[in-house]
């Protein structure tokens, strides 16, 4: 039986394993089959970026003992900073409207990303992630936005479990994208 527990990071070894756990999980490496069935993650963290992230927000993750099950980093407009990224993500949320209301009306910040080990799939880790992420954030923030591939089905149905809504889709370079958005008002 496994012994999770969520937790916010508190250490580099977590760190390390975040990382580890998104090098194998990126769409990159993975074949079609399994981007299908088992989901993906896009982008590759590096370990001076996650460090830099913890810094100003330590990220969630799910421990079962001394392992991480699944991550879920957190993305604040403060990251623009240093992560460019973030800074094409935030400049194209800024632009939508939730409610009738642009979305730059309500306290948000970003998943930066969320994966979950394959070994632990199917058994809630996604779930708990999302509860710590609102349990620490949810009386700083009232929304918390993600985008999420429009080809990675498995991520979609569990965001929606979750509650996360549908506001905006749109394409880039990269890829197609549903931005969603977890109301915690």
């Amino acid at each position: 039986m496994n012994n999770f527990f969520p937790s916010i990071v508190r250490s580099e070894n977590e760190l390390l394993q975040i990382h580890q756990l998104n090098k194998e999980n990126l769409r990159s490496v993975i074949n079609p089959e399994e981007q299908t069935s088992e989901g993906f993650v896009s982008w590759l963290y590096s370990m001076e970026l996650l460090k830099k992230m913890h810094a100003v927000a330590p990220s969630i993750i799910v421990k079962d003992e001394t392992k991480i099950a699944g991550y879920a980093l957190v993305a604040l407009k403060e990251m623009v900073a240093f992560h460019t990224d973030l800074q094409t993500l935030f400049s194209h949320l800024l632009q939508l409207r939730y409610l009738n209301q642009p979305l730059s009306h309500f306290t948000f910040y970003c998943m930066g990303q969320i994966c979950v080990d394959k070994d632990y799939r199917g058994m809630g880790v996604t779930k708990m992630l999302y509860e710590k992420h609102k349990e620490v954030y949810s009386s700083s923030y009232q929304l918390l936005v993600t985008e999420i591939s429009t080809s990675n089905i498995r991520s979609q149905k569990a965001h929606e479990k979750v509650g996360f809504k549908p506001i905006h889709n749109y394409r880039d370079d990269l890829d197609e994208w549903n931005v969603v958005v977890w109301d915690w008002r």
